[in-house]
């Protein structure tokens, strides 16, 4: 009689089977034209650069190239684009399944339930550093030498927003993954956590903070942190940030844990699909 595989060998198969239509689906579609929001805006600030020598200024003074970067990366990938690929993602790993009634097609078969969360996360996270990197990548070309900057110097920085990008998708991924297989319509919930919960919390000096996945990525950023808004001189004010080490364990802890949370209520919940 042959052995039923184990969980990674199963996990493997799941992640071949659901990358493709990861990749392809509707959403991967909505959400690669959200990421080409940044690369149009770069565009836009390559031009304006091109077209006046002066290059881009504030208040009379030119901003280089990196700086610029620096704030895209801040405010639209960090605040905005890497949460909502965690919760559009993350919390239909399993709903989708639910929804489309074929979560029991997968359970007949001799796999660990835990191997089918497991592989879809892993799909996950491969389709949105597909996703996410090229946008990266394309708006460093265009921005960064608009201000004066030599590429080159710079470089080495875009590799470490690499690393602080895929860090962050992964545990937005999971915390998301648990939330999707804990609630009924998770996708409500995990956009309330990630703009509500997330951000207000920030604001506020204490230790609730450490219960978000912000508080820790934020410490992973290498650039400077925009001070042109309200929001950011409240962060300037209650500045609190741990650590690289300990922001990595802590994002560690944090994958590990709402992985292995989603995989146990997968194991331990009884699909009942409605007709």
């Amino acid at each position: 009689m042959t052995a039923a595989p184990g969980t990674w060998a199963s996990a493997v198969r799941i992640f071949d089977l659901s990358l493709g239509q990861m990749l392809w689906s509707r959403r991967s579609v909505f959400l690669g034209v959200l990421l080409g929001g940044p690369v149009l805006l770069a565009v836009v600030l390559r031009i304006f650069a091109t077209l006046y020598a002066s290059g881009f200024q504030i208040n009379g003074a030119m901003v280089p190239g990196a700086s610029i970067f620096g704030g895209m990366i801040w405010v639209l990938y960090i605040r905005i684009i890497v949460p909502i690929l965690g919760v559009f993602y993350g919390t239909s790993l399993v709903a989708d399944e639910v929804d489309d009634k074929t979560i029991t097609y997968l359970f007949t078969r001799p796999i660990p339930r835990r191997s089918v969360v497991l592989g879809k996360y892993l799909a996950y996270l491969v389709c949105t550093v597909l996703l996410v990197l090229p946008s990266v990548m394309l708006v460093f070309f265009l921005v960064v030498p608009t201000g004066g900057s030599f590429v080159a110097q710079e470089f080495p920085s875009l590799v470490t927003d690499f690393g602080m990008l895929i860090v962050g998708l992964a545990a937005y991924g999971a915390v998301f993954a648990f939330v999707g297989t804990r609630i009924k319509r998770p996708l409500i919930v995990g956009l309330v956590f990630a703009f509500g919960w997330e951000q207000g919390v920030l604001l506020f000096p204490g230790y609730l903070k450490r219960a978000t996945v912000a508080y820790y990525l934020q410490a992973l950023v290498r650039h400077e942190m925009p001070q042109d808004s309200a929001v950011n001189m409240l962060l300037q004010v209650f500045h609190d940030v741990p650590s690289v080490p300990v922001s990595l364990a802590a994002l560690a802890v944090i994958t590990g844990l709402s992985l292995w949370g989603a995989g146990h209520a997968v194991e331990h919940r009884e699909y009942v699909l409605e007709q």
